[in-house]
């Protein structure tokens, strides 16, 4: 009987030593696991304002100052009106007041529209037609005929926007000509672009399309590093930006 009651006691201290052992284990996961945790969880956020987000290809217009539309209201004429943004962004409506309307594009501004006039309208229908705006350009500068800014009429390639230019000089760099893009306020997209390798083997796979805004630089000295994106500010560096 003394026998069993011994063995017993040493079951109960196994058992409990292996509890203990199964807590501390826990523990120790739990306290490595937590800078994991945190460190995925923080990573979206690094990520989000270390890189800028890339526009697509065929971006819709933004408002801007100085930009004029027709305002339309099919029922209720009343309301119809002639706008234009003002230096600050906001545009004055017949009988709601002013409301911000700069930088959104025109699908934007409809639902703006359409919610503001809500509140004197029951579901108004409201149709929006831009009179004066910024026409789309490209700008072109450094080692050509006729360097300046461009209309962006349709589709245009770097090699049929440095035609436009008058083509390159023959002091050009120009296995290197730099096309810069902005895809915000703060960054700047630059990217190397081969324009002697691609008339040489007659290989347009790098001939990109243009975006509203970018701008070409025909060097006349080699640039073997760029980053490819930089703080707009940064710019100076090299040339000013036609906004």
């Amino acid at each position: 009987m003394t026998r069993l009651k011994w063995v017993q006691r040493v079951l109960v201290v196994l058992a409990l030593g292996l509890t203990s052992a199964m807590a501390q284990q826990s523990a120790t996961e739990s306290v490595a696991a937590a800078p994991a945790a945190d460190a995925t969880s923080a990573a979206p956020e690094k990520a989000n304002t270390s890189r800028p987000t890339l526009e697509e290809r065929n971006p819709r217009y933004h408002l801007q100052a100085g930009d004029s539309f027709d305002l339309s209201f099919d029922l209720s004429p009343e309301f119809n009106q002639s706008l234009t943004v003002q230096p600050d962004g906001y545009v004055s409506l017949r009988g709601v007041g002013d409301v911000h309307v700069a930088g959104q594009t025109v699908p934007q501004l409809t639902e703006t529209l359409k919610k503001s006039y809500s509140k004197i309208l029951n579901d108004p229908l409201i149709s929006v037609f831009l009179k004066d705006f910024e026409k789309p350009y490209f700008t072109v500068d450094g080692q050509v005929t006729r360097p300046g800014k461009y209309d962006l009429r349709g589709d245009t390639t770097v090699t049929q926007a440095l035609a436009v230019a008058g083509g390159v000089n023959s002091s050009a760099k120009h296995s290197q000509v730099l096309l810069f893009r902005r895809v915000s306020d703060q960054w700047v997209e630059a990217r190397i672009v081969n324009y002697k390798k691609m008339m040489k083997d007659g290989d347009l796979k790098e001939d990109v399309y243009l975006h509203p805004g970018d701008m070409l630089y025909v060097p006349k000295n080699t640039y073997s590093k760029i980053q490819q994106f930089m703080p707009s500010a940064n710019l100076g560096t090299y040339f000013p930006i036609t906004r």
